[in-house]
């Protein structure tokens, strides 16, 4: 996978800016967002990128006992509060107020990265991951997802990997 810089010269987002800092080899893949469609975000991003929704991920912000905390798991599947909470030493976890996610991350609901977030938020990448050569993660914005090796993700973000994802 060849590391591709930022379109158009524009400076990327935070989350392309992070991997060209890190020399982490990436690839950039843009699709129109359609504010319409009925699919969520990241199943849209999986069909519109002709990929498999096991190898595109999604991120969540969620409450763990009154912190915030990044869960990222496959767009396939839903998130396992219980697990999240059990992989973080919590006891209770809940899904994050979303304009607090917004605000906390520093990007809007449908482009929030696990990458280049303005405040680093505690991180569990779904252990589903690691079973992938590559997974494709948001780059900041709706309509733009980066392909990156997963053991690049979960070094680049701090992460631990758990079981949190469910089918």
């Amino acid at each position: 996978m060849a590391k591709k810089k930022s379109p158009s010269g524009s400076g990327g987002t935070p989350a392309t800016v992070v991997l060209e800092k890190a020399g982490t080899a990436f690839t950039l893949h843009a699709y129109d967002h359609d504010p319409s469609a009925a699919l969520g975000y990241g199943e849209e991003a999986a069909q519109a990128l002709g990929t498999s929704p096991e190898r595109v991920f999604k991120t969540l912000v969620a409450d763990i006992d009154g912190s915030l905390t990044v869960a990222v798991v496959p767009v396939a599947g839903s998130l396992d509060l219980k697990a999240l909470a059990a992989a973080t030493g919590g006891k209770r976890a809940a899904m994050a107020d979303p304009a607090a996610a917004e605000r906390t991350t520093g990007y809007v609901r449908g482009g929030i990265s696990p990458l280049g977030q303005r405040k680093r938020l505690p991180t569990v990448v779904d252990a589903s991951a690691l079973g992938h050569d590559t997974v494709f993660v948001s780059a900041g914005k709706r309509g733009l997802d980066v392909e990156l090796a997963p053991a690049d993700l979960v070094a680049l973000t701090g992460a631990v990997t758990a079981p949190i994802g469910r089918a």
